[in-house]
């Protein structure tokens, strides 16, 4: 233990902010996120990237970083802090989370919707009722009226559950 304790705790906090996304993910449960997690994950939407083995095992790969061609939560939050660190944020190319808003996205129209994350959720067997969805929208930053945006998404995601 730290003498001021202060380290310890913060390290543990920001490991649990992607925690609820990497889970979203990790379909089988497994701790790690494989080719078939993401099959499965892009399966419940109409954007073709299910059964595009080369998109998914770009997606595993731009994260792998031990190479043992699964992705890890320290992988994953590795992707996830450099993706929405400013100092990172100009010119970079989409990220993984990125991709998972765009499946989210059914219609494509650049925001999530209510529709869009009631029909995510029931696909992903999350129990959320109408209000729930809601009020998530609104913590995202989003009303019922416009959805919310890929910032919003990761300001929903990055809420400590536990």
């Amino acid at each position: 233990m730290c003498p001021t304790g202060s380290s310890l705790r913060q390290a543990t906090a920001v490991r649990s902010e992607f925690r609820p996304a990497f889970e979203v993910l990790d379909a089988d449960r497994d701790g790690k996120i494989s080719r078939e997690d993401l099959r499965s994950f892009c399966a419940g939407f109409p954007c073709g990237v299910a059964g595009d083995d080369e998109v998914i095992g770009t997606m595993i790969s731009v994260a792998d970083t031990n190479k043992d061609g699964f992705v890890e939560y320290d992988e994953f939050e590795r992707v996830l802090d450099g993706r929405i660190s400013p100092r990172n944020k100009v010119g970079g190319g989409g990220g993984v989370m990125e991709d998972v808003f765009k499946v989210m996205d059914r219609d494509g129209d650049g925001k999530l919707g209510l529709e869009d994350l009631k029909s995510y959720m029931s696909w992903a067997g999350f129990s959320a009722t109408e209000e729930d969805i809601k009020a998530m929208i609104r913590l995202g930053g989003g009303d019922e009226t416009r959805g919310v945006s890929y910032d919003g998404l990761l300001k929903i995601l990055a809420v400590d559950y536990d």
